[in-house]
């Protein structure tokens, strides 16, 4: 089990963080956020032609809270899941492309 499988885990279950006890958010963050390659494209119409957009990984770098859960092939904010805090997309869904709440994330994607 990866730290993000076991932060969703915990987050699924319990409503707040203090069940996370501070040893093992230490442990997870000293272990790093992880950041795998993710397999994430989406097509848009456009005018003229159509556009594909692929998962682009020097986001990791930009964004230095972002993780990568391979299992659901989406992105979750690292920080949010350690702390703890507010049930949201981004520490109960994950994120990508544009969500119901309207976050969007084309930043996370490249034009080809």
């Amino acid at each position: 089990m990866n730290s993000v499988d076991f932060l969703l885990t915990n987050f699924i279950l319990h409503t707040r963080s203090e069940y996370i006890t501070y040893e093992i958010r230490t442990e997870i963050k000293l272990l790093g956020r992880p950041i795998p390659d993710l397999i994430i494209s989406k097509t848009d119409v456009g005018k003229s032609r159509n556009y594909s957009r692929n998962f682009n990984g020097s986001v990791y770098d930009r964004f230095k809270w972002l993780c990568g859960y391979p299992k659901r092939n989406k992105l979750f904010c690292f920080i949010c899941l350690v702390m703890g805090g507010n049930r949201s997309a981004w520490t109960q869904e994950g994120c990508v492309g544009k969500g119901r709440q309207g976050n969007s994330l084309i930043v996370l994607i490249v034009k080809i």
